[in-house]
């Protein structure tokens, strides 16, 4: 590769297909369209003057080359990762605190508690989603969130806070609308809405849209498209008239998690991971229910 710029958002694309070895799967795993994937694709082969993939209409496997490039590929980009992530902080300084947060989960209390010891350092916050959560830990543009599962903890360190119930999100003349509440197996004849929701293109093919945020995922739901459940913190906060929630009595709960880089050391974390645990401890103590709303 002497000689070689290597473009990392092309390596990048290439790592996605050779991990699925499949083009659309790869696709939809970076949110990009196909052709743009297999653009940069080619780009990449045309920058290194080698062939990356065998591919025909039903296969893609990697060619020599491209499995070489797969074990030089990781060090790479993980190298590039940490570069920016230490770019980042030094231009934010020792004085700054970037603090993510997911749906339902209010961080007033735990940055007014962090203010109180640390006067000096300025807090912003940041919401996150379920698609980007753990890459914007890694890339240095979160300093710590609160997170919630499915989440990969490969480099992270993981703090549990609380859990609380989920209910699930029905159309309001759902006939399942008016109980009181639910089981999973009532439940199991349902269409399920997943991040990843299948959409049916004019020519009969499937593609996969992200829904990403809750209000999205509500209007599928009050669109008869399927049923969702969420955190009691994140029902409470999302109302709307079409919408009716129902607690799944024998769901596994919601977990609320700080996260952080797992490397990372720093008097400034570790002040507001005690600000964090020490606000969820006194809502533990407090009359039954406030551990929902732990965080705020």
């Amino acid at each position: 590769m002497r000689g070689v710029d290597l473009d990392l958002r092309k390596l990048r694309s290439f790592v996605a297909v050779a991990e699925h070895l499949h083009f659309r799967r790869a696709a939809e795993a970076l949110h990009i369209a196909q052709p743009a994937l297999s653009r940069q694709v080619r780009a990449l082969e045309r920058d290194l003057g080698v062939q990356l993939f065998e591919r025909d209409q039903r296969s893609t496997a990697l060619t020599a080359a491209g499995r070489q490039l797969l074990d030089d590929a990781g060090p790479l980009l993980a190298n590039a990762d940490a570069a920016r992530r230490r770019v980042q902080r030094a231009a934010r300084g020792n004085r700054h605190l970037i603090v993510g947060f997911r749906s339902g989960v209010t961080v007033t209390a735990a940055t007014r508690r962090f203010a109180e010891l640390r006067p000096d350092v300025t807090v912003d916050v940041r919401q996150i989603e379920w698609d980007d959560q753990e890459d914007l830990l890694r890339s240095g543009r979160v300093d710590v969130a609160y997170v919630r599962r499915p989440l990969d903890e490969r480099g992270l360190r993981v703090i549990p806070l609380y859990a609380e119930e989920r209910l699930v999100a029905l159309p309001r003349l759902h006939r399942l609308a008016g109980s009181a509440t639910l089981s999973v197996d009532a439940l199991a004849a349902e269409p399920q809405l997943r991040y990843l929701e299948p959409i049916v293109l004019p020519d009969g093919r499937q593609t996969a849209s992200a829904l990403r945020s809750v209000e999205e995922k509500l209007e599928h739901v009050a669109s008869g498209h399927g049923v969702i459940m969420l955190p009691r913190s994140v029902t409470e906060y999302y109302s709307r008239p079409d919408v009716v929630y129902v607690p799944v009595h024998d769901a596994e709960p919601d977990e609320v998690l700080l996260a952080c880089e797992a490397g990372r050391r720093s008097k400034l974390l570790g002040d507001f991971i005690s600000a964090a645990e020490q606000v969820v401890a006194e809502a533990s103590a407090a009359p039954a229910g406030a551990v929902a709303v732990a965080a705020g």
